[in-house]
């Protein structure tokens, strides 16, 4: 081998320590990279999936010759989604779906305690505002409207503004607060299309109209 070559040798080993094993590195991390993103997009798939059998299955609990949930198989799904899929959309549906079955039982402080825990630490803002419209109904009827007024204060998504306003006008109708009950009725029609408008919410301002008369 002449000088020439084993100068191009030694060039391309000292090449090699500087540049050609970080290339190698780059690579297979590259490739980790990928094959991990995989296999979280897998484990995520079936982490939905399980949630999703999950929750069908609590709402299957309403199959009954009564049409009432059974109470045993609630607690127990509902459980499961709460220690495997905690946090998730899944798991505070259930919480959403466990808070009807405590109410319509008569168990409010339940339905309160499950509505709570959704609002402290909603997965989405659709999930925050139903558990924060619900919670304050679950309030009033335990007579404190003020603490479910508080609740519905500050600005709303354009989406829940109609809902929130007329649940306010609801409670403001519970505290005797016929006037702005009224306000709070009409900020609600305002949000609403005309057709959308003419329903229950029109026969509540009606109902205040003929109050006033």
């Amino acid at each position: 081998m002449s000088s020439s070559d084993d100068e191009q040798l030694a060039a391309f080993k000292d090449w090699w320590q500087r540049n050609g094993k970080p290339l190698l590195t780059g690579g297979l991390l590259a490739l980790v990279v990928v094959l991990g993103w995989n296999t979280w997009q897998k484990y995520q798939g079936n982490q939905s999936q399980g949630a999703s059998n999950l929750y069908q299955a609590l709402l299957e609990t309403t199959l009954t010759p009564t049409g009432q949930p059974d109470m045993a198989k609630v607690a127990d799904l509902s459980g499961k989604l709460k220690n495997e899929f905690g946090g998730s959309a899944y798991a505070q549906y259930a919480s959403l779906f466990v808070a009807k079955v405590a109410v319509e039982s008569g168990k409010l402080d339940d339905a309160a305690a499950e509505l709570k825990s959704v609002l402290d630490k909603p997965a989405d803002a659709t999930l925050g505002e139903i558990a924060r419209q619900r919670l304050a109904r679950v309030l009033a009827a335990q007579n404190k409207v003020e603490d479910g007024l508080k609740l519905l204060e500050g600005d709303a998504d354009k989406a829940f503004l109609a809902s929130r306003e007329e649940l306010k006008g609801d409670l403001l109708v519970q505290l005797g607060r016929a006037d702005d009950a009224h306000a709070a009725y009409e900020k609600a029609k305002a949000a609403l299309s005309d057709d959308a408008a003419i329903g229950g919410l029109q026969l509540k301002l009606d109902d205040l109209a003929k109050g006033d008369a």
